[in-house]
């Protein structure tokens, strides 16, 4: 299972820290969406900064088992919420926030039975 958790957990991290990054760079793709789900400008520092604190938890997740733990509840919260962001503004184009948020989920299963 550890395995398992090393890849999922190491590919979720990548997406995260790719995702960060254009988030930060203020990417025009990226603000439209956020736009188009209501998020302020003004978050997308602190979006980006979860995310990045995400991508290295799972990393050290890999060492320290409760931090594993702890950052892959906190991504699968990020992205539930997210999922949540463009139901609400009935956005349903949400298969990239949905299908993060199962690696995400499934990276928490994975390094809580590793």
């Amino acid at each position: 299972m550890f395995i398992a958790y090393a890849v999922v957990g190491g590919l979720l991290a990548l997406a995260l820290a790719a995702s960060a990054t254009v988030t930060l760079q203020r990417n025009d793709q990226i603000v439209a969406n956020m736009r188009k789900v209501e998020v302020p400008d003004s978050w997308l520092p602190r979006l980006a900064a979860l995310k990045a604190a995400g991508a290295v938890g799972l990393v050290a997740g890999l060492w320290v088992t409760p931090l594993g733990i702890a950052a892959a509840v906190g991504v699968t919260l990020y992205f539930v919420g997210a999922v949540i962001s463009h139901l609400r503004v009935k956005d349903y184009e949400l298969a990239p926030a949905a299908a993060l948020t199962l690696v995400a989920a499934a990276a928490l299963a994975l390094r809580i039975a590793a």
